[in-house]
């Protein structure tokens, strides 16, 4: 818990909320698992114990919310778990007062969590003892967003609560442009091609996402750079971001990333020389107001060495070996009218 320049320990409030949206329907302990990524049992659980209300009310687990319902959830505090600081080099983009970018590399986790209570991204950040904002809660100090583990590249943090406020506002208004190099199994339709379709979590196995008429708004913009010959290299420009978006995405339309075991991408990876546990999904494209000073961000991460070598395999372009940013060669860059 923070604790006050005089040390008092301050209480966070860890109420989540949320509005019923049209398409919602269902009940109550159904639509807090989905809108909080919980299991079905968990919702049910702090409905039970009166930590739900709908509208100031408490109700019951098969309680039907209406479209235009606020619902609050008070969450219960994590259970007591340090995270340590970890000497763990990172490769900063970019740091002032207000926030640094990270540029992450693939396989490692962004928070502490079950399973993974060290090397983390945060673990690291706190072993360079510079301030993070506390908004997000201990384990989570400094994220405004997240990667995934096995997806590289850059991801901002907030040094401060006023940082944190304004990025986080920014990404929900759709004002700061994210745009990832994905190299997906066989061809689009189209050179530019739109997914619109909703996600939550999988019914059948947690630890997936997947497309759901009752899931949360998602869209992606996808536009391909070059055409090879068993796949497409794309730009994806997030409109949302949500948990494995761009993976689901392309799986759902037959185009799943390439070495995306969960999603359907992960064969033939000597033919793509990637190595194990890798897919070819990268943040190369960071572009946002600095929350200060209003000053324009343009931030930029090349592939690293395991993406670039598999693109060198399945282009077959020498040019490419010689490039010193192989998605500036391919036009990722390049600013569409």
């Amino acid at each position: 818990m923070p604790v006050t320049p005089r040390g008092r320990r301050r209480r966070v409030d860890r109420t989540r909320r949320f509005t019923v949206e049209p398409g919602d329907d269902g009940r109550l302990d159904t639509l807090v698992a989905r809108r909080l990524d919980l299991s079905r049992t968990q919702a049910a659980t702090l409905i039970a114990t009166g930590r739900v209300t709908v509208g100031g009310r408490a109700e019951k687990a098969s309680f039907r919310p209406a479209p235009g319902a606020d619902v609050a959830v008070a969450m219960p505090e994590p259970e007591a778990h340090p995270v340590l600081a970890e000497a763990i080099p990172l490769r900063i983009v970019h740091e002032d007062d207000e926030l640094l970018v990270v540029d992450k590399p693939a396989g490692m986790v962004v928070h502490p969590a079950p399973g993974n209570w060290s090397g983390t991204l945060v673990n690291a950040l706190r072993g360079r003892a510079q301030p993070l904002s506390p908004l997000g809660g201990e384990a989570r100090a400094g994220l405004v967003h997240r990667l995934d583990k096995d997806t590289s590249g850059l991801l901002v943090v907030a040094k401060t609560e006023r940082a944190h406020r304004v990025l986080a506002k920014a990404i929900a208004e759709r004002r700061v442009s994210r745009r990832y190099a994905a190299l997906a199994w066989g061809h689009l339709a189209r050179d530019r091609v739109t997914v619109d379709r909703p996600i939550a979590r999988d019914a059948k196995d947690r630890r997936r996402m997947a497309i759901a008429l009752a899931g949360r708004t998602a869209r992606t913009d996808f536009t391909r750079l070059a055409r090879f010959e068993s796949c497409d290299l794309l730009r994806a420009a997030l409109h949302s971001g949500r948990t494995h978006q761009i993976r689901v995405h392309l799986a759902s339309i037959g185009h799943p990333v390439v070495g995306d075991e969960t999603y359907g991408g992960g064969g033939a990876r000597r033919v793509v020389a990637l190595p194990p546990r890798r897919h070819f999904l990268h943040a190369a494209w960071l572009a946002f107001a600095h929350p200060a000073t209003g000053a324009p961000m343009d931030l930029r991460s090349p592939l690293p060495e395991d993406l670039r070598q598999s693109l060198v395999a399945v282009a077959g372009l020498p040019d490419l070996i010689a490039h010193p940013d192989p998605l500036e060669y391919l036009g990722f860059y390049r600013v569409e009218s």
